[in-house]
């Protein structure tokens, strides 16, 4: 499946089309660990450039990825709004992964289970 349409929102912060593509081209590396048959897909992404800061993490990126009905969240400031947008990326991979994780590991066990009736027939 492909990544779903991206929507963002920005808070003190313009959103250039250069900011827009590389947003899309970061978390669309993340298409290959949903699942293959879901439709119901959404992805919200929010940038605020912090005000009460001149130095420091001043840029704050939040992704909510939606996929079947469960919330994954990332949210991450850093420095520069490029940094902050690759931890939330990796965050999202990682919570991505450990969902696919846990649907195969469930499947296994349903498996097991069921060969376990049909050789010892109890």
């Amino acid at each position: 499946m492909s990544f779903p349409t991206i929507t963002l929102k920005a808070m003190n912060l313009e959103i250039s089309p250069g900011l827009s593509s590389l947003v899309d081209q970061k978390l669309q590396t993340l298409g290959k660990l949903l699942p293959k048959d879901e439709t119901d897909v959404s992805c919200e992404v929010e940038m605020e450039k912090l005000t009460e800061h001149q130095t420091g993490r001043i840029y704050r990126v939040e992704v909510n990825l939606i996929v079947a009905g469960t919330l994954h969240r990332a949210e991450a400031c850093e420095e520069q709004i490029e940094k902050a947008v690759d931890v939330v990326r990796d965050e999202l991979k990682r919570e991505l992964q450990r969902a696919s994780g846990k649907r195969q590991s469930l499947m296994k066990r349903g498996g097991k289970m069921i060969k376990d009736m049909m050789r010892f027939g109890k």
